[in-house]
């Protein structure tokens, strides 16, 4: 080797290290730049975007329920991570979880089946001094012992509230069916037999429906079906549904966010769920489901192909498109006169953002409903908190039942305004006396005495009208 090609080896083994150190640097700093965009650290905090109609109403809701105009603040160091959120929600639920107590109600349905809920009484009175009763409908697969339903039942307990929970149809554990079925993406029949039972047992009750995820798709479903189920509902409230099922179809097999993973995994859960139940749903002279629906659903891999071979045979569909059209609230929604919120996430890897359309063009038509848009959140997370550790209590428990609190003053205010005006009216009748055009023109007289934004108010206000242990 010659004295020049040493001194060229000479010159480039020091910068050997040098190099590697570069890389390490360059290697630290993607790491640092996958953290910081999966985390979404540079996100800012934001009020939620509201939609709405300029309508008495909604003002009144708007200023007595600030959170939903003042800024939703996650933890600092995750909570702008929507995949972060609905993965503590999934597998975490809530911190110091409660446990509420309770009695367990078993319904028989007429084909057979056994509806379940659990009733928990209020713990404190009502800021209007009535009997107010939430009727709630958990997500996929969820029931009253869920650790989030736990969580927003005991908060809503101490606030003066009585609570029922649905338990999904095959989803407690140690609960067997009686029939050769389950529940479903927008079925309502146990939903209904719970609120009638609670309407039978207390007359006296106004109800406050209550609808997470796919129980968001249900209570929304419900109400629209038929006028006389918003008979003494006070107002509506649906977090984190899609809407549509036929629209999310696609959505959910697109690999944006992660959606197919997460459909990977709830096709995973729900089929544990259905073969729990495999003799049951065999076993019956009744099913619509044989051992080869069955076999087949164990190489499912998503939920289309776990509703397609299971789900939509329980109520004989005869397509997995008739299925989802006629169990979507997209096309009962619209007929809900109550006040109505619908609470929803950009960040919600679950939920595409084109089916944000439907609240949203629902909410800019609809003097009764209010779109709420949080920028974080995830599905079902929408923790709060300072930098690391969430707190017990999450946004969305607390902003439901402010909301909830406000609709329930406006409509004691709305029913004493209206008890003033009989009464000044019956007053007025009884001092003209005399003839009948007397009376006629005292009426009148009175009438005209109401305050004047009176009828903007009412335009505004759309809607009329053996135990075992849990």
């Amino acid at each position: 080797m010659t004295t020049h090609e040493d001194s060229n080896m000479q010159t480039f083994v020091p910068e050997l290290p040098a190099m590697f150190d570069g890389m390490k640097l360059a290697a630290v700093a993607t790491i640092l730049y996958v953290i910081v965009r999966w985390l979404n650290l540079k996100s800012p905090s934001a009020p939620p975007e509201i939609t709405y109609q300029d309508t008495s109403l909604s003002h009144y809701l708007l200023k007595n329920c600030p959170m939903l105009t003042k800024e939703y603040i996650p933890p600092l160091l995750w909570g702008k991570s929507g995949h972060i959120q609905t993965l503590l929600y999934g597998k975490m639920g809530r911190i110091n979880t409660p446990t509420p107590r309770g009695v367990r109600k078993f319904l028989p349905m007429p084909d057979g089946a056994t509806a379940t809920f659990d009733l928990f009484e209020a713990l404190g009175d009502h800021s209007t001094g009535d009997d107010i009763t939430m009727v709630i409908c958990p997500g996929i697969g969820n029931h009253s012992e869920n650790y989030y339903i736990r969580t927003f039942v005991d908060y809503s307990q101490w606030q003066g509230y009585r609570c029922a929970v649905l338990n999904h149809l095959g989803a407690l554990p140690n609960v067997e069916l009686t029939s050769p079925r389950m529940f479903t993406y927008g079925c309502t029949w146990e939903f209904a037999a719970m609120v009638s039972n609670i309407k039978r047992t207390y007359p006296q009750t106004q109800l406050v429906v209550v609808g997470f995820s796919l129980g968001g798709n249900i209570v929304c479903k419900f109400l629209g079906e038929n006028r006389l189920n918003q008979d003494r509902v006070l107002c509506c409230i649906s977090v984190c549904q899609g809407y549509s099922a036929f629209s999310a179809k696609e959505t959910l097999l697109q690999w944006d966010q992660g959606r197919r993973i997460y459909n990977f995994l709830l096709a995973g859960n729900l089929k544990k769920l259905i073969l729990s139940h495999r003799s049951t749903l065999l076993g019956m002279n009744s099913s619509n489901i044989s051992n080869a629906d069955l076999n087949r659903l164990y190489a499912a891999t998503s939920l289309m192909q776990v509703d397609d071979n299971i789900m939509r045979k329980f109520h004989g569909h005869g397509s997995l498109r008739e299925y989802y059209e006629k169990e979507s609230c997209v096309h009962y929604i619209h007929k809900v006169t109550v006040p109505l919120l619908l609470v929803n996430s950009s960040d919600d890897p679950l939920i595409h953002p084109s089916l944000l359309t439907v609240p949203r063009t629902l909410a800019e038509k609809m003097p009764n409903v209010i779109f709420a848009l949080t920028q974080h959140g995830g599905h079902m997370g929408f923790f709060e908190g300072a930098v690391l550790f969430p707190e017990p209590l999450t946004w969305m428990d607390k902003v439901i039942v402010e909301y909830t609190d406000a609709v329930c003053q406006w409509e004691k205010k709305q029913s004493v305004r209206q008890r003033g005006s009989h009464q000044n009216a019956n007053s007025c009748l009884e001092a003209t006396g005399g003839n009948g055009e007397q009376q006629r023109r005292g009426r009148t007289h009175c009438l005209h005495m109401r305050p004047a934004n009176r009828a903007e108010e009412a335009s505004a206000a759309p809607w009329n009208e053996a135990p075992h242990p849990a």
